[in-house]
Order: structure tokens, then sequence, then C-alpha cells
């Protein structure tokens, strides 16, 4: 199960944490994390799935496997910018969106283009025609994030 984690390359404590904690959750679950493979909230859920034994994916902007964080295992250098948004969130059977930009922004719009499930944390709301939308799913825990995002996946394969 791949299961890709959006979210800014700079980011606060507070969204670094949870990152941490989504990837270790879910590199415990045996689950690989796929992320743009820079820093921010890409590098904490790498540094997360790490920490537990984990296995991460960077799907970079540029054609330099060097500028991956660290904690990437597969560099895939892509040389297509931020058009990269769209592999990410292709490789993956759901989609964690913690804070983010509007390169996060876009990587949640290819998602649910794609009819991927967004589980989002502290992240952009939608609406449409002036009405609320709920397609990003609100989860309050780094928890409740894994546990869905999981969960929708399994219920996707039946």
């Amino acid at each position: 199960m791949n299961i890709a984690v959006i979210g800014d390359s700079t980011c606060s404590a507070q969204q670094s944490k949870l990152a941490e904690t989504i990837g270790a959750l879910l590199a415990q679950r045996g689950v690989t994390i796929v992320c743009g493979g820079l820093g921010g909230v890409m590098e904490a859920v790498c540094r997360g799935a790490k920490s537990k034994g984990g296995f991460t994916i960077g799907i970079l902007p540029g054609a330099d496997a060097s500028t991956a964080n660290s904690w990437i295992d597969i560099p895939v250098p892509t040389g297509i910018g931020e058009a990269r948004n769209a592999v990410v969130v292709k490789s993956a059977q759901a989609v964690i969106a913690v804070g983010g930009g509007y390169g996060t922004l876009s990587e949640i719009a290819f998602a649910l283009r794609s009819s991927k499930p967004v589980i989002g944390l502290n992240t952009w709301s939608l609406s449409r025609n002036g009405r609320e939308e709920n397609s990003i799913i609100r989860v309050q825990s780094a928890e409740a994030a894994v546990e869905k995002a999981i969960s929708l996946v399994n219920g996707q394969r039946r």
C-alpha cells in the first residue's frame, strides 16, 4: 500500500510533529510513504517512517536526485517541476494533507480529480458556488488520519 503525505516544504513545528507521527504510524502498518521528497512536511513524514523501519519514495521536481531529503529511500528525479505533484498523487492509493500551500492545493485537486481519498489535518477547505464542499475528509489527529486512509484504501480493494 502506498499513501502520499503532502504539505509545505516549510512548515511549523506543530505540522512537522504531526507529519513525523503520521510517517511512524504508517510505517508500523507496513505502508510505503510517497511524497515530494524535499523539506518541511515531506522531510518530517520520511523521518518518522524511517524511525520505524519504513520505506519512502520521493518524487522530486528537479533532475538531481541529491536534492532529496536524507530520509528518502528511492528518489525519483523528474525534471518536470511542480507537474510532479500529479505523479505524487498518481503513485498512491490515498493522500494525507498536512497544512500546505498552493502546491499542496494542486495535489489535493489532482487527488480528488482521480477519485482518491484525501484526508486533511489543518489543511485547505473547498467551496463551490458559495457552498462548503466536504470532499476533504477532516480529521483531528495523526492517528485518525492514518486509520482513515488505511481503511479507505482497504475498502477500495474489496
